[in-house]
């Protein structure tokens, strides 16, 4: 009976969870389809707010330049923080480890804004001594850049630090040179953490906005930035379609990363097995 009542306790409260996180979601999306204008006064089913959407050039060229920021400034930041987790790992000495791993662990524990400020001084100097770089996408990409390199170098460090260098050992004995050796050997070993931190760094930079604020110029507003000056000044029903359409994406992509990873997970346990006979 006690086993019981703790299972049924820990259910509920498990539902609960659930409950408060997916519920408001839910609820976005039927309201996305309501026909009032009034986001809290139901006025019956209609699809209107998703055709005027698609005419909103404001929030399209919002969402164009978030992609192409978050796609930019991940990939920068997978190359970085992939060169400086090998360092750290591959490397025990060197001249400014101390401050490399300084420099990596301060932008997950500094406050965006005053990162965003420290970003905004640093760019306005930066263009009163060389005239670069106007504010705008390129300033923009370059802070994202920075705090998600952080994120790159310690995911891939931690899978880096456990692949077994053996391998590619053998491979420099049997003739391959160090670079051909990693690229061919210990790359696709650590591809998964590649692969994950730089979906954490497209989620990270596409959600920014505090720091997207304080070093974006005029013209340049990504979408958070919209739809918080949109929030404002009331909910409009526009943005849940909008946010309906962004939760929709986000939920194929993990059915199909789900089911691509149990694909692969039946393919391997069907090698081990024809392996063993």
């Amino acid at each position: 009976m006690t086993e019981r009542r703790s299972s049924a306790a820990l259910l509920s409260v498990l539902f609960f969870g659930i409950a408060l996180l997916y519920l408001p979601i839910l609820v976005l999306i039927g309201y996305s389809f309501n026909a009032s204008p009034l986001v809290n006064v139901w006025g019956g089913f209609s699809t209107t707010w998703y055709g005027q959407l698609l005419h909103n050039r404001q929030l399209l060229r919002a969402a164009l330049l978030s992609l192409e920021v978050a796609v930019t400034a991940s990939s920068g930041a997978v190359v970085l923080g992939t060169l400086a987790a090998t360092a750290l790992v591959r490397f025990a000495r060197f001249p400014g480890r101390l401050l490399l791993t300084g420099m990596v662990n301060a932008p997950l524990v500094m406050p965006e804004i005053i990162t965003g400020i420290t970003q905004l001084l640093l760019f306005v100097s930066m263009m009163q001594l060389l005239s670069w770089p106007h504010r705008g996408f390129t300033t923009i990409v370059l802070s994202h850049v920075t705090f998600c390199t952080a994120y790159v170098t310690i995911t891939v460090q931690s899978r880096l630090a456990g692949a077994d260098r053996a391998l590619e050992e053998a491979a420099q004995d049997l003739g391959a040179s160090p670079a051909r050796a990693f690229l061919e050997i210990t790359l696709p070993i650590i591809s998964p953490a590649i692969l994950s931190s730089w979906l954490l760094c497209f989620t990270l930079s596409l959600d920014d906005l505090v720091i997207s604020s304080f070093v974006a110029g005029p013209g340049a507003s990504t979408l958070p930035m919209v739809i918080y000056s949109k929030v404002k000044l009331g909910v409009s029903p526009d943005i849940n379609a909008l946010a309906s359409l962004i939760v929709c994406a986000v939920g194929v992509c993990i059915i199909a990363a789900g089911y691509l990873m149990a694909r692969s997970d039946r393919r391997r346990a069907l090698e081990v097995q024809l392996a063993g006979r």
